[in-house]
């Protein structure tokens, strides 16, 4: 069986001492107070005796806390230790309703926020793993990947490698082999990188499982041992008892089946020892296939139905299945049509309600071959079809070819890096004794030339008079004093630049600021030179108790140097438009920087024309306002969901694309200006936002060399849109410097997207 990771915390010894302190809190009563055990519907009655333990010992760790972060960890423990369906979600639930109240509190420091967005990406994580149960995989991946977004955002490695395994776990189901693999090999690569055990012994457990429904038996044997391997290495025995179990599995289908009856039984000892319901009902499903092919019918039937009680009390419904088809299967060597036949339906409507491929072909197969005992030929050559179906979905040649590349590209990338370490090493010692020939080189050049020059010197002034002579050497001081002011000047004006370049990157908004007041955000920032005329601007503003968040991407006239020192009054002057004017209508903002600009310009003996092109947006709650001075922005909403909103100027993929245009004229001197336009939309969930100024759409490239265009970057934007904004920004930048390519740079580029 394929495993999924539920994140471990590590519990504090307060906790520890707390545990074997225990003493029973009105143990007598049958239903838990909310005011004390903090869920609904715990029934105290029907708890195992170290699951009610666990609750009451934590639950005195959480009242007698003062600190939230000692509240949640005390909580935490019941989420990962239980292994009881009808306990651990619901605290898991009170984790994520606790910590997202917190998180909205403005008092928060930096540290405890993150702090807290651990804590809910674990709750989020937690929630995937508990719709994977109930065979509701968009659920489950919905949550998962919130988690990964998180994650992402706290550098979390252990919980990054974590969420893509169980995405991995997921897609392995929905019979998505290629995207599994795809996750299960990015899981490994971080957890051989960041060494940690438990997860790598996960990932290598789940590719396994993906050759072993490839038939490639011998690679998925590899595998288990290498995963059995670390978790006996780490003592870890749920991964034990997992991997026990798969290796039988193995076994099985090598008919050793007195090899495979000894592991699963070893693996079944483990998971009673650690009360895991899910892991006992499958080993017990397991040995009753040993012993029916033993012939020990009777054996076998008794431990499929211990089983199915077990997996219909804690609602696995892919558990169910197997156990069905199980009980089918015994019921059909009885010669017993009727009840095999009621199994097996059973078995195939929850899994097509589960949509798992290989559910689906185990009970179409035997559905079939009941339908052709009762001369039922139609039903059983439809069933037959649905299983060829199935069958060549899991196991085609394409997706064995896609597994032999998927694994020949990561041992090709793992191989490659080391080779790449060793050989960027023997590069920079050839380089630096390149260097030092080099040198010698040059120095007895030089030397060879200056003693040629000099002896040519003194052969044609040999005559020459004491006066000449004078002359020359005057001449000469004169032309190396003259080359020492040229060195120290350019000096002076790349040192400039190079402060320069620091005196832009601090008047533009850190990342820090950005994901705080934009969260699902990017921005893609790539100035021509070593400073830009592209600028993007962010600032919050707190009304009436509520935050508008005003943000903007602007391009300054021109490029490099003078576009930079363009940049620097064209930000001073939206700066000064909201905070001294106390503006925050994006039109009005916009003429107020015209006018501060305009005003800033005059005060030059010099006409000077200059300006910006700009795209500004505010939003507050779900109001978003729009102005801009020929930049757009687009705004990118599913087909068939907008609200008031002009028509799209492009669809893809079950998207629209729809642009705001700003007015036709610049922030700077203009003939016959007018008021900038305000542009109201309500936004809804999942909108995405995109402005930017003309660097990427202007960018030469390609193979014929011509400009990328905004049709293009419409469309690239739709295509990306099931993306996290993550992968969007990395999606972005890859696409322009394919684009780019060997061509120079011909703008700056300043690109910023936000996800509501």
């Amino acid at each position: 069986m394929s495993g999924y990771c539920v994140k471990k915390l590590i519990v504090i010894s307060l906790l520890l001492s707390a545990f074997i302190g225990y003493s029973s809190v009105g143990f007598s009563q049958s239903f838990a107070k909310k005011s004390y055990y903090l869920v609904d519907s715990l029934i105290l009655n029907d708890l195992q005796k170290s699951d009610r333990k666990l609750i009451d010992s934590c639950l005195k760790v959480y009242h007698s806390s003062k600190h939230d972060t000692d509240k949640i960890n005390a909580i935490n423990v019941i989420v990962d230790v239980s292994w009881d369906g009808n306990v651990w979600p619901k605290y898991n639930e009170w984790i994520y309703k606790f910590v997202k109240a917190r998180l909205k509190k403005n008092e928060n420091t930096d540290a405890y926020r993150k702090k807290l967005l651990n804590h809910l990406s674990t709750a989020l994580n937690n929630m995937g793993v508990l719709y994977i149960t109930k065979g509701n995989i968009s659920k489950a991946l919905k949550y998962s990947l919130k988690s990964l977004v998180i994650q992402e955002y706290l550098g979390d490695n252990e919980g990054i490698a974590q969420s893509l395994n169980n995405i991995g776990y997921m897609y392995n189901n929905q019979g998505d082999i290629e995207r599994a693999l795809e996750y299960y090999l990015r899981s490994l690569k971080i957890q051989e990188k960041i060494g940690h055990k438990e997860g790598l012994a996960a990932s290598l457990n789940n590719i396994g499982s993906i050759y072993k429904n490839q038939q490639d038996i011998n690679k998925a044997l590899d595998y288990y041992k290498k995963s059995l391997k670390i978790e006996e290495e780490i003592g870890n025995k749920n991964g034990i008892a997992s991997g026990l179990n798969n290796i039988a599995g193995v076994y099985k289908d090598q008919n050793n089946l007195e090899l495979a009856l000894n592991n699963y039984q070893k693996s079944l000892t483990l998971r009673e020892e650690l009360g895991d319901n899910r892991g006992i009902s499958e080993s017990l499903n397991n040995i009753g296939t040993i012993y029916e092919k033993q012939g020990d019918i009777s054996t076998a039937l008794d431990y499929y139905q211990r089983s199915l009680e077990i997996r219909e009390k804690i609602n696995d419904k892919a558990g169910i299945t197997s156990s069905l088809n199980s009980i089918a299967n015994v019921m059909l060597v009885k010669g017993n049509l009727k009840e095999a036949k009621k199994n097996v339906q059973r078995s195939l409507a929850i899994s097509k309600e589960l949509g798992y491929p290989i559910n689906i072909r185990n009970a179409a197969e035997q559905l079939s071959e009941i339908y052709e005992k009762e001369k039922n030929g139609m039903e059983a050559l439809a069933l037959y079809k649905l299983y060829i179906s199935m069958r060549d979905s899991i196991n085609s040649e394409e997706t064995q070819k896609m597994t032999t590349r998927q694994q020949i590209k990561y041992e090709y990338e793992k191989q490659k890096s080391l080779d790449d370490a060793k050989h960027e090493k023997l590069l920079a010692i050839k380089q630096k004794e390149k260097q030092k020939q080099q040198i010698i080189i040059y120095a007895t050049v030089a030397g060879l030339v200056l003693v040629i020059v000099f002896l040519i010197f003194v052969f044609n002034r040999l005559k020459i008079t004491n006066k000449q002579k004078l002359v020359i050497e005057e001449q000469k001081e004169v032309v190396e004093t003259a080359h020492n002011q040229l060195e120290e000047k350019n000096k002076e004006i790349l040192d400039s630049i190079n402060y320069a370049t620091r005196i832009q990157s601090a008047i533009l908004p850190s990342d820090k600021i950005v994901k705080r007041y934009l969260k699902e955000s990017f921005i893609l920032y790539k100035p021509k030179d070593i400073v830009a005329g592209d600028f993007y601007w962010v600032q919050n503003q707190v009304s009436n108790q509520e935050d508008t968040i005003l943000f903007a991407a602007a391009d300054c006239t021109g490029h490099g140097v003078p576009g930079a020192m363009v940049s620097v009054v064209c930000k001073n002057a939206l700066d000064r438009s909201i905070k001294e004017h106390n503006l925050s209508e994006p039109g009005k903002i916009l003429d107020k920087a015209r006018e501060i600009i305009i005003q800033e310009f005059e005060k030059s003996d010099d006409e000077v024309n200059d300006g910006m092109d700009i795209a500004l947006c505010s939003i507050k709650g779900k109001e978003l306002q729009y102005a801009g001075a020929y930049n757009p922005l687009w705004l990118i909403r599913k087909a068939n969901t907008d609200k008031g909103l002009p028509a799209p100027s492009f669809s893809e993929n079950g998207y629209d694309l729809i642009e705001i245009k700003g007015n036709k004229q610049p922030i700077g001197k203009f003939d016959n200006p007018i008021a900038y336009q305000t542009h109201n939309i309500s936004l809804i969930e999942g909108d995405s936002l995109y402005i930017f100024s003309d660097g990427y759409v202007d960018q030469f490239g390609g193979e014929k060399g011509k400009k990328f265009k905004a049709l293009n970057f419409k469309k690239l934007l739709l295509s990306i849109q099931e993306k996290s904004v993550t992968e969007q920004h990395s999606i972005i930048e890859g696409t322009f410097e394919k684009w780019k390519g060997h061509m120079e740079q011909v703008d700056d580029v300043c690109v910023i997207g936000l996800r509501v």
